[in-house]
């Protein structure tokens, strides 16, 4: 079973004949943060998170997600944290059987190698923490196979009226893997790592 605490999915997917060296994958509570993919073409994630004016009173986001290029396993459950999901609809599926909400989770079946799948959610996902301030939390995202984690590609993007917001800083902060792209209407994060990722976007209104 597979949990996400906020905003982004949780996706366990079985291992593929990837020509992969052994420094590429990461241990339990390890993180690596990777240049480049040494799979190209692998399972990569998107989200894409909408914040308005009303969210900064209510916590509340949309957010369209997407999985790409999924390994093939019979049965994965995506898990929400229940306190924080409010909706889930299932917008497309390619190359699996089904995909079914049930309650707090998405249930895939018989999924093939290649898949995708895209959910639209509505989550309580931003917390204030502070006079004007805001935390939006993201993860855990992960690839996970045994006892490690392969590696991924994830791309959060944030959207909010021009000028509402200003990023005080994000976790992780822009590094090797690590890109991170400011704007007056949102912030960008695009992400190569192996291993258990959380990540923490601090906003603020202007002054």
């Amino acid at each position: 079973m597979l949990k996400s605490l906020s905003l982004a999915t949780l996706l366990f997917c079985s291992a593929s004949a990837f020509a992969l060296e052994f420094s590429d994958i990461a241990a339990e509570g390890q993180i690596k943060y990777l240049k480049e993919r040494p799979d190209p073409g692998a399972y990569s994630y998107e989200s894409r998170v909408k914040i308005t004016a009303a969210s900064l009173e209510s916590g509340s986001v949309q957010i369209a997600t997407c999985h790409y290029q999924l390994d093939p396993i019979r049965k994965v459950v995506i898990v929400f944290n229940p306190n924080r999901i409010q909706a889930i609809a299932v917008k497309s599926i390619d190359r699996m059987a089904s995909a079914e909400v049930k309650n707090n989770q998405v249930v895939l079946t018989d999924v093939e190698r290649g898949a995708s799948i895209c959910i639209d959610l509505q989550s309580k996902a931003l917390d204030q923490v502070g006079a004007g301030q805001y935390r939006l939390n993201a993860g855990p995202l992960m690839r996970r196979y045994l006892d490690g984690y392969l590696p991924m590609a994830a791309k959060i993007r944030v959207d909010w009226p021009s000028n509402m917001l200003i990023v005080e800083k994000t976790a992780p902060s822009e590094k090797e893997g690590i890109q991170v792209v400011r704007g007056n209407d949102g912030v960008q994060l695009d992400m190569v790592f192996a291993g258990k990722m959380t990540a923490q976007i601090d906003l603020k209104k202007p002054d």
